[in-house]
């Protein structure tokens, strides 16, 4: 693991800040660190409000778009939803279409079938649109790349509102509005939204012109929060606040569908990470093993009863899930060990029987694993289809577009991809995909890092420092959990590998002139040598409570730990 402490602040913002928050120097260079520099800023981080939301009209195309719909309500026109069939563009479908309901009667779902249709805007989709005689789509999370598809549709007759933020290409599909603060020509002051947030600034400009206000909109906010988890989008700025209020309607009064999935599991309050891998991989196994309608069903359906039998079946999906990508993901590492391809900055593997629903999961284990930008292909009718996944810093999307010669298709962001070829094309594609990542990767990134954002010492974890911690809540890219250094540490003689199977390490920590601090790390049992004899240690951790028998005390959760070198 590579260690890298963050810069320390400029002193003159750190003791401004320090002056104006009545803080202590961890605390305001973590807010420093997160580009809160003033009273205001700290005020708004620490005290999010949906009034702080931007006018949804600063979005390139919204006039448009708000008046393509009223124009629809006003002639009784069909209206079709769309979505793509992962957790952003169900919940996305599922906000837009139960919002509309509210003021029109003709609203339709379509999820595309992952297996028979692909990623996004489909003909097939099309065609279903013109037979229903429905004469406006709406697509969230998809279409910012369908130009020949939006041009097949305007023939038909039927008009296209997209709301999308995936990288657009130079030239935008030729739809009545195109909405995606990524354009290069929308001025909007927040481009990180996902695709649910872009539709949700659609439903607010909706209710701006009938009077009402994002706290009137409120509770669809659970779908917010839900697709900004499962699309790691930053946690920063308008997603910050979707987030902190979807989360609070999460816990306190969530719609039928999420709730019936609570309803399964043994939790009392949700965080973002427990949104991440409790919530999202719920939903999204809808779309990976059956189909995305099934998730749209469960979060638009309002009768409890009803909703508790659907997230059975969801469960059931993401059971079968679980097995597939676990299998999956060995037979793609014996392929990886076979082909000997250690010694490649690329991991890229090909099986034409794997699981298309799962391939993304399975590159993400892949990732994890090896540390190098990774493809993982199937078979997907005539064509090859793949997930693309990143390590931190390295642009994905980038090196994908460098090969763009191979591909028949492709779209995402920095970190995540999906992409088709023709199967001639598979071994020219690999070759040169490994030729870009090795001229254009620095070299660095090939070993994983933690992000260190201060160093600390024991004594200054208090009760009172942590609560200040807890609201930097929720945490997410580019607002993650705080990472601490601390060095001179000693065991007090009693670390030990825990768990099943021994490959936890649980120690108590010391230094002197302080207190002592239980601290575990997960599948770090291989480190207990570095800890042992109450030899000297540096550790890197974040902090949380463990509660234990009705008794909660602060411990440090451990992500390394190195023997400390003596001057």
């Amino acid at each position: 693991m590579r260690w890298t402490l963050k810069p320390k602040p400029d002193a003159t913002k750190l003791a401004d800040l320090k002056t104006s928050l009545q803080v202590d120097d961890v605390i305001a260079t973590l807010l420093l660190q997160r580009g809160i520099e003033t009273y205001e800023d700290a005020k708004r981080f620490f005290r999010p409000s949906l009034s702080d939301l931007h006018d949804p009209f600063l979005m390139k195309d919204m006039d448009k778009a708000v008046e393509r719909i009223e124009k629809a309500i006003a002639n009784k026109e069909n209206i079709l939803v769309y979505g793509d069939y992962d957790v952003d563009g169900t919940t996305a479908v599922a906000l837009m279409s139960s919002y509309l309901k509210t003021i029109h009667p003709l609203v339709y779902t379509y999820i595309p079938n992952r297996y028979d249709e692909g990623y996004g805007v489909s003909y097939k989709g099309i065609d279903f649109a013109l037979e229903n005689d429905f004469s406006l789509i709406i697509a969230l999370d998809c279409g910012i790349k369908a130009i020949e598809k939006v041009d097949y549709a305007k023939k038909l007759g039927i008009d296209f509102i997209i709301c999308d933020h995936h990288r657009p290409s130079a030239e935008l599909p030729n739809a009545i509005a195109v909405l995606d603060p990524k354009r290069e020509d929308c001025n909007y002051p927040y481009k990180e939204l996902c695709g649910c947030g872009v539709g949700f600034k659609l439903i607010q400009a909706l209710a701006l012109k009938e009077g009402k206000t994002a706290e009137d909109l409120t509770k669809y906010l659970d779908l917010v929060a839900t697709a900004i988890g499962a699309d790691i989008v930053p946690i920063t700025g308008e997603n910050r606040t979707l987030a902190y209020f979807g989360l609070e309607v999460i816990n306190t009064n969530p719609r039928p569908g999420i709730k019936a999935i609570l309803n399964q599991i043994e939790k009392s309050e949700l965080t973002i990470t427990d949104v991440v891998f409790i919530i999202a991989p719920r939903i999204n196994a809808a779309g990976r093993m059956e189909h995305g309608n099934f998730a749209v069903a469960l979060l638009t359906e309002e009768d409890a009863t009803l909703a508790a039998k659907q997230a059975l079946g969801i469960n059931t999906y993401n059971l079968d899930r679980r097995e597939t990508d676990k299998l999956i993901t060995q037979e793609a590492l014996k392929q990886i060990e076979e082909q000997k391809e250690q010694e490649r900055l690329t991991t890229v593997v090909y099986n034409e029987n794997w699981h298309k629903g799962v391939i993304g999961i399975v590159a993400s284990r892949l990732t994890e694993t090896y540390y190098r930008p990774t493809l993982v292909f199937t078979k997907s009718g005539d064509k090859l289809a793949a997930s693309a996944r990143s390590v931190r810093d390295f642009d994905i999307y980038n090196a994908l577009e460098n090969c763009s010669e191979y591909i028949e298709q492709f779209g995402g962001h920095k970190y995540a991809a999906g992409l088709t070829l023709k199967e001639e094309n598979y071994e020219a594609f690999k070759q040169a995909f490994e030729d870009e990542v090795f001229k254009t990767i620095d070299r660095n990134l090939l070993i994983p890092e933690i992000k260190i954002d201060t160093q600390i010492n024991l004594e200054d974890i208090t009760p009172k420092f942590y609560r200040v911690l807890k609201q930097f809540a929720p945490f997410g890219p580019e607002n993650m959990t705080p990472v601490f250094m601390t060095e001179n540490l000693k065991d007090t003689g009693f670390g030990k590998c825990v768990g099943e199977d021994k490959t936890h390490l649980r120690i108590t920590v010391t230094q002197p002139q302080s207190n002592s601090f239980v601290a575990i790390g997960f599948g770090m049992g291989e480190k207990v040598a570095v800890i042992s004899e109450k030899k000297s240690f540096k550790a890197v951790y974040s902090i949380d409570e463990n509660e234990w028998q009705g008794n909660v005390s602060l411990q440090l959760k451990l992500r390394d730990v190195e023997t400390q070198q003596i001057s």
